[in-house]
C-alpha cells in the first residue's frame, strides 16, 4: 500500500481520471482527491509490481499534466 502526493500542474488536466483509469487497469484499489493547495493525493493498494508501475504512470501523468514531483510513502496494510 502506498500514499502518493503529486506536485505540479495536476489539477484541471484530468489527472485524477487518469489515476483511476491506470489503477483500474492494473487491478489496484484506493482513492484519489484534489487538495486545496493544487496538489493531488491518494492511496493505492495491490500487487507490488502493479503499484510500482502505477507510480510510474502517475509520474508521467496525462498529456496536459506536468508532474514536477511525486512523493510516495509506503504504508502497512
Amino acid at each position: 500500500k502506498v500514499h502518493f502526493l503529486a506536485h505540479g500542474k495536476v489539477q484541471g488536466v484530468f489527472y485524477r481520471k487518469y489515476a483511476i483509469e491506470r489503477a483500474t487497469a492494473r487491478g489496484l484499489m484506493g482513492w484519489v482527491q484534489n487538495l486545496p493547495n493544487g496538489k493531488v493525493e491518494g492511496e493505492a493498494q495491490g500487487i507490488e509490481s502493479e503499484v510500482e508501475g502505477f507510480l510510474k504512470d502517475l509520474d508521467r501523468g496525462p498529456p496536459a499534466a506536468h508532474v514536477v514531483r511525486l512523493d510516495r510513502t509506503e504504508m502497512e496494510v
